[in-house]
């Protein structure tokens, strides 16, 4: 018989804090101990991931450990409606996130950036830690994303008996402020509202997953090109 979890809100901000906590004790150790490695290919591939890819390690656990794992507790599932749920809000939000980048570049300017933009930014990168770099951005990174933000928050506010649309707009909210980069946090709602409505009407993981690739997939495709001194940041 499948309980009820035994993990809420607190769960998310334990989650949060492990990927804030880890990605500071990175940089640390980094100035600590190789402070000439810092901004290098290395350090830069690291400092992206490792944060993200341990909080949703992190989150998993919490659902193994307080509740009935990943795939009750955070709808986790990739039937093929799902899939197609995905790539359909995918293709709608990559369409209206263009639109939205480009109005918000126009309007911001030289300082158009995001956090990885900023860091490969003049920094030419080996081929293989860029296609490293790519793979995170386009695939990895949404996935760790998605079960940390349409999982294991989206789970801890039913739980809380908010309504679906409730949930669906504070999480998108959190997922644009969370990225802590407030020069992009209305870009950032923009990306999230298809995201999270993929979440909403098929009422799992898979679908948003899904979206969140197809959406990410031009920024990890720039992020390459950059990296490798094809196209200026």
């Amino acid at each position: 018989m499948t309980r009820t979890h035994r993990w809420g809100f607190g769960a998310f901000l334990f989650v949060f804090a492990v990927f804030v906590l880890t990605a500071v004790m990175i940089g640390a150790l980094v100035r600590a101990f190789a402070p000439r490695a810092i901004g290098s290919p290395t350090v830069i591939v690291v400092g992206t991931m490792v944060p993200t890819v341990v909080a949703a390690c992190v989150t998993l656990l919490v659902t193994k450990l307080r509740g009935n794992g990943p795939r009750i507790d955070l709808r986790w599932s990739f039937r093929r409606e799902d899939v197609r749920t995905g790539l359909k809000w995918g293709f709608v939000g990559l369409i209206c996130t263009t639109f939205a980048a480009f109005v918000w570049t126009s309007i911001v300017g030289q300082h158009a950036q995001s956090a990885i933009g900023a860091l490969v930014d003049n920094q030419r990168m080996p081929l293989a830690p860029a296609i490293v770099l790519f793979v995170f951005v386009w695939l990895i990174g949404p996935v760790c994303e998605e079960l940390i933000y349409r999982g294991l928050l989206w789970g801890a506010l039913e739980r809380l008996k908010w309504s679906r649309w409730s949930v669906f707009g504070l999480t998108t909210v959190i997922f644009a402020v969370s990225h802590l980069e407030p020069l992009r946090t209305s870009l950032l709602l923009v990306i999230g509202i298809p995201i999270g409505l993929a979440r909403l009407f098929s009422g799992r993981l898979g679908a948003s997953i899904v979206a969140h690739q197809v959406n990410n997939f031009l920024p990890a495709v720039a992020v390459l090109l950059v990296a490798l001194g094809v196209m200026p940041a």
